[in-house]
């Protein structure tokens, strides 16, 4: 076994590897950009290595600076994790060239797998059933709008070197195909350096099952079983699950099967993913009649992989260890079982309801339930890479951390991880987490109606949603004032003058509280001394308010019929509100302060976080329409078009493709 590794990327991963390997007695060595300098992944090995700036092209993408940072070091082998230089042939061959040891599968089984038409061509001579469509090397746009004609519509367009969602487009219309193309290809560039594409048939009603499977180097292959990961935004997955809801065990056994054989036809080693589609021609009640094919293979450990390990109990980076130290797998495929039944949910910094627009900036609170501490069958589990005060920047992905659970059952894997998601309190960032315990509570995920359109299909009840409604988030600030724990709104030293209870030496005095909710104005009244207690008024809410406040530092709150127990975290004006129904946020406002801000900025167009101008769809002079796209800008991995507020005239472009700006930068200025 190894004595020493260096691994090559960062965050929840990096720190993940970290663990498996001190659990196994192999010291570590962590590499970083100027970004991660403080970064928990640093903390969590033995030693480190600065690589460079903080965008990846100048760090973790600096495989040459990586290896010369494990031959320094004494490190035997690298570990690649995921993303970055895990899928780079490349990188594998080099580190085999300087006497390292690369983690990960020959370079050989990398590259093959590695282009989407080079792996369909060997699937199909290995027998792997692929969905129709055309995986040629002509790349000329008007053959592959023929192609997309012949196939029929919906098609789906595919970055051929592509993978995680990106350079991927659903085209309805054949007059759609041209542009469609254009920002796939687009992408693909920006992305993994290639803009070559595949073109197939769209499944309807589809779902995505993907195999585990773990090759070593004396020929042994097996299949850990299915995954689940049809919950998707914007071809990403949100929800993972194992093992997948309504898989017959000869269904199991056909693509188990149908796995191994994708892996043996390029002699691969260690921990792959071979992802299918899956057709449901029956409907979601009729899994004896789904039809599954070939998508692709990820020759890497998959984000999703804690899944696995906690319905098979088995911890697949110590395999990975093991499979590249030489040892054959540990277990045969008649020795693995199934065990009850997990679900993963990635929490990112995003804003679903703004299209999942990734944020960034301050984790100023982070909270997560409690965990155990194995990596197999914990009931809550949560892998990450980050820290209450560190910061999200836009350089790298916005994934914050995965949370796990397990149970002996789905319905008892879900209620787990709705009432762990509940636990998780962040502020300063916005993330996916309400979004997330909406996704649960649907009935097409409760009842395991599952396809890749599910959250589109579910759309009216899992976007602007409010969990705790407005009379309660008032409740809630309103004591939080009371109580003189929201910075800035009680003022002044501790005397009998500055009771903070309502005691007035007058007797009754009604107070009046300005708040901003979801954008809009609100007044609330609150009436002290009334028969001896508060009287809180607010829209069509009135009653007495009870308050009160536990030691750990939540508060009590009994208004308008209920008894709430909530989390509260002011943050400058604004109060983030935590309770068991789910999270809200309500802002303080100062009625002079804000007297004489009467004037919109209007006509303006900013960038919403960091990036890059991709193109601009308009000109000076151009009228355009609420809602027609602007400009394309791309951020943390991902193209986000810019759409006109109102109707208007373009007056002047402020910025060229291929510049850089800053979040808050105006990019465009619109006449009424």
């Amino acid at each position: 076994m190894f004595k020493k590794i260096l691994i090559a990327n960062r965050g929840e991963i990096a720190c993940r590897v970290a663990a498996t390997a001190r659990r196994m007695a192999i010291r570590t060595v962590a590499v970083y950009s100027d970004a991660d300098a403080h970064a928990n992944h640093v903390r969590a090995c033995d030693e480190s290595v600065h690589l460079g700036g903080s965008a990846p092209k100048d760090s973790y993408l600096r495989w040459e600076k990586i290896i010369a940072a494990a031959k320094s070091t004494g490190a035997e082998a690298i570990h690649p994790g995921y993303g970055f230089l895990s899928e780079n042939e490349d990188f594998a061959r080099a580190c085999a060239e300087a006497g390292l040891v690369f983690i990960g599968p020959p370079a050989e089984a990398i590259l093959a797998m590695g282009l989407k038409a080079e792996s369909k061509r060997l699937m199909e001579q290995a027998g792997v059933p692929l969905v129709p469509g055309y995986h040629g090397a002509d790349q000329d746009p008007a053959l592959l709008q023929r192609e997309a004609d012949r196939i029929g519509y919906p098609a789906l367009i595919k970055a051929s070197a592509g993978g995680g969602g990106k350079g991927m487009r659903i085209v309805e219309r054949s007059e759609d195909f041209a542009a469609a193309l254009a920002s796939c290809q687009r992408e693909a560039i920006n992305s993994f350096g290639s803009d070559a594409v595949l073109i197939e048939k769209y499944v309807q009603r589809p779902r995505h099952i993907e195999i585990q499977v773990f090759g070593d180097n004396q020929g042994n292959c097996v299949y850990l079983f299915e995954r689940d990961c049809s919950v998707q935004r914007r071809h990403q997955k949100v929800l993972e699950e194992a093992p997948a809801p309504g898989m017959t065990e000869a269904m199991r056994k056909q693509m188990g099967e149908a796995a191994v054989n994708a892996a043996r036809a390029v002699n691969y080693v260690g921990a792959g993913t071979v992802e299918f589609i899956v057709e449901q021609t029956g409907g979601y009640d009729a899994p004896e009649a789904m039809k599954f094919y070939f998508m692709e293979m990820n020759t890497r450990l998959q984000v999703e992989h804690p899944v696995t390990e906690a319905i098979t109990g088995l911890d697949l980076v110590e395999w990975q260890l093991r499979v590249a130290a030489g040892e054959p797998l540990p277990l045969k495929q008649d020795q693995l079982q199934i065990h009850g039944h997990a679900i993963e949910a990635r929490i990112c910094a995003e804003n679903p309801d703004n299209n999942f627009l990734p944020a960034t900036g301050t984790l100023h609170v982070y909270r997560k339930p409690a965990q155990h501490t194995a990596f197999q069958r914990s009931r809550v589990r949560v892998d990450d890479g980050v820290r209450e005060g560190g910061e999200i920047s836009p350089f790298y992905d916005s994934m914050i951390a995965k949370l796990i659970v397990h149970g002996a059952t789905r319905a008892e894997a879900l209620a787990r991880l709705d009432a762990a998601l509940a636990q998780v309190h962040i502020v300063g960032v916005a993330t996916n987490v309400q979004f997330l315990r909406g996704v649960l509570a649907t009935e097409s995920f409760s009842q395991a109606r599952l396809d890749t359109a599910l959250i589109e299909r579910e759309r009216a009840v899992l976007f602007d949603r409010e969990p705790l409604g407005l009379p309660l988030a008032v409740a809630a600030a309103v004591t939080q004032q009371i109580l003189g724990e929201w910075p800035g709104t009680q003022g002044g030293p501790a005397t009998g003058f500055a009771r903070r209870d309502g005691w007035r030496a007058l007797g009754a005095y009604t107070r009046v509280f300005e708040f901003e909710f979801h954008g809009e104005p609100v007044s609330a009244q609150l009436a002290y001394g009334h028969e001896g207690g508060l009287h809180l008024a607010v829209a069509d809410a009135a009653g007495p308010l009870v308050i009160g406040r536990f030691p750990d530092g939540r508060i009590e709150v009994e208004f308008a019929g209920g008894r709430h127990t909530l989390d509260v975290y002011p943050l400058q004006s604004v109060a983030h509100i935590f309770g068991a129904q789910g999270a809200t946020r309500i802002t303080a406002v100062d009625r002079l302060a804000h007297a004489g801000d009467t004037q919109a900025e209007g006509g303006r167009l900013t960038a919403p976080m960091p990036g890059k101008v991709v193109s601009f769809a308009v000109k000076p002079g151009d009228k355009v329409a609420k809602g027609q796209a602007l400009a394309v800008m791309e951020a943390m991995k991902m193209e986000h078009t810019i759409a006109a507020p109102a109707d208007g005239t373009v007056e002047e472009l402020l910025f060229a493709p291929g510049d850089q700006v800053t979040e808050g930068a105006e990019l465009l200025r619109l006449a009424a």
